[in-house]
């Protein structure tokens, strides 16, 4: 298999599958999805590895599978980060318009910049992602500042950090495969790439991505990303509350989950379930009602997490400053009314994400989110570098002192 340049490849590790997609850049905006690679988790909890053999057996078995598919061996690929070790805060700077006729000049936004990200991290953290809130100048927003005139030029970042050990498992585990990292870009705004708008970010949404052992969520405001965050419950747990509650194994919990379960108490006293279906020896009735309990009760919670989770800025969850409302996606997203719950509990509307257009059938699932965001995280990337060639991200280059591929 030949080594191609135009190639870009995923990979999401994880608590349920290991998905690993490669597309091939055709011109300069389009991507076509050349092969796709599964495999089902193992040595993965919370999307933080416990186990590295076999987190790195079955990741390697679904880029194998990918890149058999493709006919191509990528060199790199970019790989989604989540897990209950990220943590953020925000952290403002202001400098004074230096030029004598008040134009904002090169300098200023360099300067600003490098205050608002220059905070100190223990030794034990890694900066993963830098999310800049829009410039103000004299108070108002602008996009780009650069030449333009005023007195005052302020801006904010939101850094996301996480437990450096934990952050390199996932990157040696690739390593190992003998394929370098491009980039980490967090699930969440992998997820928000896909099944947000432009009009949505422009208007203010909350994309949030429930998936079996997390949840991600990203706030989106004036067309950028304004806030993340990664909260260590999802399907999961959904799964041993019904385990728990109804007496039943973890795989009996799930296949009650998938074939009964929804997020709204809809049922009355009496109406009951089979728990199999089929009569046999260990079948029997459930009570339609409990289930509906259980299961509303866990989502719900889910999103009360996520906007204690949101701080401070819970005062921007609200209709007026979210008009396109939330969007959720990921696995857990199947489970019906899980959109009802999310108003229920955030006040405002909400509505589960749909895939763009050009995804073909079979990646439609609300769980290929993360990884199709990734692609087209890394062909937004691609263009950029073409068109302004620089070096590596800081991030990997942070990395790059404390282990090499192997």
């Amino acid at each position: 298999m030949a080594t191609k340049g135009n190639f870009i490849g995923a990979v999401e590790i994880g608590t349920s599958k290991v998905s690993v997609l490669i597309g091939e850049v055709l011109g300069r905006r389009q991507l076509n999805i050349v092969g796709l690679g599964q495999s089902s988790s193992r040595g993965i909890v919370k999307g933080d590895v416990i186990d590295f053999k076999a987190a790195s057996d079955c990741t390697h078995a679904a880029i194998m599978r990918a890149e058999q598919l493709a006919g191509v061996k990528v060199d790199s690929v970019f790989l989604a980060q989540t897990g209950g070790h990220l943590a953020g805060f925000v952290q403002e700077a202001g400098v004074n318009v230096s030029s004598a006729d008040n134009q904002v000049t090169r300098d200023d936004l360099e300067q600003v910049i490098a205050l608002a990200r220059g905070k100190e991290l223990p030794a034990d953290r890694l900066v993963i992602h830098h999310i800049r809130r829009p410039f103000r100048l004299d108070g108002r927003s602008v996009a780009n500042p650069e030449h333009l005139n005023g007195q005052r030029l302020d801006v904010a970042y939101w850094t996301v950090h996480g437990d450096k050990a934990k952050v390199s498992d996932p990157i040696r585990i690739i390593n190992g495969f003998m394929l370098q990292v491009e980039e980490v870009v967090l699930a969440s705004l992998a997820s928000g790439a896909i099944v947000t708008t432009e009009e949505d970010r422009l208007n203010g949404v909350l994309l949030v991505d429930v998936g079996r052992g997390t949840t991600d969520w990203a706030l989106y405001q004036e067309g950028r990303a304004f806030q993340t965050g990664t909260v260590p419950i999802g399907g999961d747990h959904i799964t041993n509350d019904l385990s728990l509650g109804l007496r039943l194994t973890a795989a009996q919990a799930e296949a009650v989950k998938t074939r009964y379960g929804r997020a709204t108490v809809q049922a009355n006293r009496t109406e009951k379930v089979m728990l199999n279906g089929d009569f046999a020896i260990g079948d029997k009735l459930l009570t339609r009602l409990a289930i509906d309990q259980i299961v509303t009760a866990r989502v719900e919670e889910i999103f009360h997490v996520v906007k204690r989770s949101a701080g401070t800025t819970a005062a921007l969850l609200r209709p007026e400053t979210l008009r396109a409302g939330v969007v959720i996606t990921g696995g857990t997203s199947r489970l019906p009314q899980i959109d009802e719950a999310a108003a229920r509990v955030l006040g405002v509307s909400a509505r589960v994400g749909e895939m763009p257009e050009w995804v073909r059938t079979d990646l439609r699932d609300p769980s290929f989110a993360t990884v199709l965001g990734l692609l087209h995280y890394g062909l937004q990337c691609r263009q950029v570098r073409r068109a302004a060639p620089g070096p590596v991200s800081n991030f990997i280059r942070q990395l790059s002192r404390y282990f090499s591929p192997s």
